[in-house]
């Protein structure tokens, strides 16, 4: 009996070990956790707003206009921003609205913004890419990003285009603080 029990104790061991295992394995390959910093990303995603990164599929083709990412900015800082302009995009900015390649683009994300527009002027102000960067179209295997709290973010129009090789993953889910639990931005 005693024998028994001693077997199934080294085999619950062994599963407790292995499920450690896969789950550090997970962790440190797919997903990660941050706290925002900041107020960049405002209303969106707000100081001390802890959200999961899908490290998964974040090559320049699988990224879209309008996710949510997190980027290396330098040794030791990560960013979150949002993606306006994807490899070949011609990025424009007039009268607080996004044209790319021409053509007028909703951002849905800035209706609170737009809609404080009368009492603070615009948000995001006019530029071209060629104004911000010298550059006609965003470069292929970079990324143009801005903060969805335009007044208040250090993004692409200071720093430039970031490469896509910077990109840690996209933004998938803010779980804390519980109440304002989401998936997707």
């Amino acid at each position: 009996m005693r024998a028994r029990i001693k077997k199934e104790g080294m085999e619950w061991l062994q599963a407790f070990i292995i499920g450690m295992v896969i789950f550090a394995f997970i962790r440190i390959f797919f997903f990660s956790n941050y706290v925002v910093e900041g107020e960049s990303m405002e209303p969106t995603l707000e100081e001390g707003n802890k959200v999961v990164v899908n490290k998964l599929g974040y090559d320049t083709g699988d990224l879209e206009r309008f996710d949510v990412i997190v980027f290396h900015a330098n040794e030791s800082e990560d960013f979150v921003k949002r993606i306006i302009g994807l490899p070949g995009d011609k990025i424009e900015y007039r009268e607080d609205r996004l044209y790319v390649n021409g053509e007028k683009v909703y951002e849905p994300f800035l209706d609170q913004q737009h809609r404080d527009e009368d009492s603070r002027g615009y948000q995001t102000g006019d530029f071209t890419l060629k104004d911000l960067t010298g550059k006609e179209r965003v470069p292929d295997g970079k990324l143009f990003v801005l903060g969805d709290n335009r007044l208040g973010s250090w993004d692409s129009r200071q720093f430039g285009f970031i490469s896509a090789d910077q990109v840690v993953g996209k933004v998938n889910l803010r779980y804390w603080p519980l109440e304002e639990m989401a998936v997707s931005f």
